[in-house]
């Protein structure tokens, strides 16, 4: 059991920002909201932020805003446990209620400490392989990109691409396909099958571009999940926290995305019939976008079709008009898609302010 409460705990009037930083720090990857006398209030999981950024809730906002938008959801009321249960019954509450984290507390539901599914039983593979679209052009970064694939880019001392593979070799992925088109001698020369990287790399080359999607149509049927990740992406995303949001989500593609905002360069006025209403002197709107990485299951490979040019656009559009179900993961971490010069003059940027992984 966890028993650091500094670690765990947090106060309802702080912000779901303070909460973030402090999932990223903590030991056990959930905090616990507590009053002054460290009774229970409330739980704060990776799925809570993101569920809260989707519904354009500010991190800026207290936490106990946070809580009161689980209220009517099965996340309403905290699941925990006495500091007297059995580690039976313990087991059983987290595979019941498909949950890796327990507080537990005193008669007086004070904090004691939280327990998690990994002390009880071992912690399984991510059931999840990796693949990398890295056959792109890159012609927006044209002169850089004439004679060097865009992965192959070096952000301050490694290709960009290393940064992936590195961050997939950390999250327990150990199976990785690449696939190529343009200058693709220079990738596979470089990161050859994978070994020095302490990862298994294979291959899949286009013979002509084939989009965001078509490369995959490539491939043989994988029996797990894919990761897909664009070759252009930095991030700090826990792929391991969207695998698990995919999985509670019941989705057959979660994409990720990240919110962008559009400054309006007028005064913009809201009308009904002929009469004004109010006049919004140079409003931001915002958006979800798309950030470039996909968790897909199986069997949604099949309806790519096998070597045309194909997006991951068609891909979404097609299942969401089949009914299927097709989830968002909101990115709150470091995120940066290197498209243009000045996105790649911001990585270098941020990686000698170390802004991002190293």
């Amino acid at each position: 059991m966890h028993t650091n409460l500094d670690t765990l705990c947090i106060n309802p009037e702080d912000s779901i920002h303070q909460a973030i930083t402090q999932l990223g720090i903590g030991p056990v990857g959930i905090v616990v909201v507590v009053d002054g006398e460290r009774k229970l209030l409330g739980t704060v999981t990776d799925g809570d932020i993101r569920r809260a950024i989707l519904a354009n809730i500010s991190l800026d906002e207290p936490i106990k805003k946070l809580l009161s938008s689980k209220e009517n959801t099965r996340y309403a009321q905290p699941i925990c446990a006495s500091v007297d249960t059995d580690s039976d019954s313990i087991l059983k509450t987290l595979q019941q209620n498909q949950i890796a984290h327990l507080p537990i507390v005193d008669d007086q539901w004070k904090l004691v400490g939280v327990v998690t599914l990994d002390e009880y039983v071992l912690s399984p593979e991510l059931g999840m392989q990796a693949v990398i679209m890295a056959g792109g052009k890159g012609e927006r970064l044209l002169p850089l990109t004439e004679n060097v694939p865009k992965p192959m880019l070096h952000v301050g001392d490694r290709p960009l691409m290393e940064f992936i593979v590195q961050q997939l070799k950390a999250s327990n992925i150990g199976h990785v396909n690449v696939t190529l088109h343009h200058h693709s001698e220079k990738i596979t020369k470089y990161f050859g099958d994978g070994s020095d990287f302490g990862v298994n790399i294979t291959y899949t080359t286009e013979d002509r571009p084939l989009g965001t999607a078509g490369g995959l149509g490539l491939m043989d049927t994988p029996k797990e999940t894919l990761l897909v990740i664009n070759g252009d992406i930095l991030t700090q995303v826990d792929f391991r926290s969207m695998f698990s949001y995919h999985r509670e989500q019941g989705a057959d593609l979660t994409v990720a995305v990240q919110r962008a905002g559009i400054q309006v360069p007028y005064g913009v006025i809201d009308c009904e019939g002929t009469t004004v209403l109010s006049l919004e002197e140079k409003p931001e709107v915002s958006f979800l976008v798309n950030a470039g990485i996909y968790l897909v299951e199986p069997q949604i490979i099949s309806l790519i079709p096998f070597n045309e040019k194909y997006d991951m656009t068609q891909l979404i559009q097609k299942l969401v008009g089949n009914g299927l179900k097709v989830a968002a993961f909101p990115i709150c971490e470091y995120w940066i898609d290197i498209g243009q010069h000045e996105d790649y003059q911001r990585a270098q940027d941020d990686f000698r302010l170390g802004k991002m992984m190293s």
